[in-house]
């Protein structure tokens, strides 16, 4: 089985890979074989840079993070039932870089397993189970949680997972194409009129006679079009939450670790101190670990219902280890502070292509978490899904790993590693830019083998039509 080419893993997997593993450009997949940095090569040892691996936050197969992992692993792995430094030293590595009150940790294999485990701290801490999620929320891929993800459940058309009636959806805090929107309404009154949101939820469950357990978002929205709250939205929300006796729970899983770049937390941006922190992806920068770290009193809650927690791998010394290793490489390199420098810059320059393109409704972003909000009308703010689909495929082209979400897939996201540099953004602006021109145009730069076939999902010739580019290219009648 050594030594596949490239159309023999695609068969292998089409045999024996389920169908619902979706891949990146389904059409014509990338086969990845290395990675170093920000940058993946295919087995042809073309180089791409990658700007949606939020999972390898340091840099893919950084020597630092490898190393420990391979050390440890020559020493010993077992479970955390022994004792073994590792895990305390992780524990406490993590801790110093939050709000003192968040003090006591415990360690899963994923974000999910992170998000379910928060779930049950809330729940025991609480003696309730209504949870008051975000339209949009994605917050893992376990039976609890989808349960909360109206990203994925929305999607299941055959009846069989539903909304708990547990399960009370608020509308997200998305300022420009959300419930309440900066061109109808004072931004200074936005944070009030999507948390007052929250209160009136609040107050429908109590009069039907329930009491809330808590309320879970991502401390920045991802998978719901990279969205950034409104100021003091969570300070509110938090306030309403308490007073109805309700915990509350970030996820940082996609946006921890300094992603944001003037703290290490994304919460730490809106001034609140969570019930309850997640995270996980970057942890281990792709290598399977993950933590919730919550305060004493909610610990002492789980403690006393009689349960006891144990994880099979988490918190395995050689998970520490990489975990450990991923903390010193952010602090050695300064990633956080690089994610601040090189953001700011992205937005820089992602305005100045706004300026230039009218399809680029809103540009919205901090630190390495970024969006641009594609549209076919800034006035109308009509989502051009087509169009996001085209960047992509054209960017993929381009040897550039880009990826679109949010409710209507026209959210171009960006959150690459944390090295990511200036020259990079220069590299990929240049590259939007005659994208963007080749869509205002009807030009498609394409040569007369049809290379551009290979994109997310319909064939090149339909998704052009559909966005009124002449395809006229695709049958080599025409130069580029």
């Amino acid at each position: 089985m050594e030594g596949l080419t490239k159309n023999e893993t695609i068969d292998l997997r089409r045999m024996h890979i389920g169908k619902s593993c979706a891949l990146f450009f389904a059409h014509d997949p990338i086969k990845i074989v290395r990675a170093k940095g920000q940058y993946m090569y295919d087995e042809e040892d073309n180089e791409y840079l990658d700007c949606i691996n939020n999972v390898c936050h340091v840099g893919h197969c950084h020597p630092h993070v490898v190393e420990a992992g391979s050390k440890q692993m020559q020493i010993l792995n077992t479970n955390s039932r022994f004792l073994h430094d590792n895990i305390v030293k992780l524990a406490k590595r993590l801790t110093e870089t939050l709000p003192s009150e968040l003090s006591v940790v415990y360690f899963t294999n994923s974000g999910s397993e992170a998000n379910d485990l928060a779930l049950r701290l809330a729940k025991h801490h609480t003696k309730q189970s209504d949870m008051i999620v975000l339209e949009g929320a994605y917050h893992g891929h376990v039976i609890s949680l989808i349960d909360l993800s109206t990203y994925k459940l929305d999607d299941m058309k055959d009846g069989v997972h539903n909304k708990p009636k547990s399960v009370h959806m608020v509308a997200c805090p998305d300022i420009y194409r959300g419930k309440y929107r900066d061109d109808e309404h004072p931004k200074e009154d936005l944070a009030k009129l999507y948390a007052d949101d929250v209160k009136e939820l609040i107050d429908v469950i109590h009069n039907h006679g329930d009491t809330v357990s808590g309320f879970i978002a991502e401390s920045m929205q991802s998978c719901g079009g990279q969205i950034i709250y409104p100021d003091g939205y969570l300070q509110k929300v938090f306030k309403h939450v308490h007073d109805a006796g309700g915990v509350t729970i970030m996820d940082e899983v996609q946006v921890g670790f300094g992603r944001v770049g003037n703290h290490m937390w994304s919460f730490q941006d809106q001034g609140v101190i969570p019930d309850i922190v997640t995270m996980g992806k970057p942890m281990g920068n792709g290598h399977p670990i993950a933590a919730v770290v919550t305060t004493k009193e909610i610990s002492a809650s789980f403690a006393s219902c009689g349960a006891e927690y144990f994880n099979t791998y988490g918190g395995n010394p050689v998970s520490c280890a990489i975990g450990l290793a991923v903390l010193d490489v952010i602090e050695l390199e300064k990633l956080k502070e690089n994610a601040l420098k090189v953001g700011n810059y992205v937005l820089v320059k992602f305005r100045q292509l706004m300026d230039k393109h009218q399809i680029i409704g809103d540009v919205r972003g901090k630190g390495l978490f970024v969006g641009l909000d594609l549209v076919k009308d800034r006035k109308t703010r009509e989502p051009a899904s087509e169009e996001a689909k085209y960047v992509i495929a054209r960017l993929k082209e381009e040897h550039i790993l880009y990826s679109r979400d949010g409710p209507h897939r026209n959210v171009l996201k960006m959150k690459p590693p944390m090295c990511f540099t200036e020259q990079n953004v220069d590299h990929l602006c240049e590259k939007l830019d005659m994208i963007f021109k080749e869509i205002k145009s009807g030009q498609v730069k394409l040569d007369a083998n049809n290379s551009s076939s290979a994109i997310e999902e319909p064939p090149l010739k339909k998704l052009c039509t559909g966005i009124g580019i002449d395809t006229s290219v695709l049958n080599g009648t025409k130069q580029s």
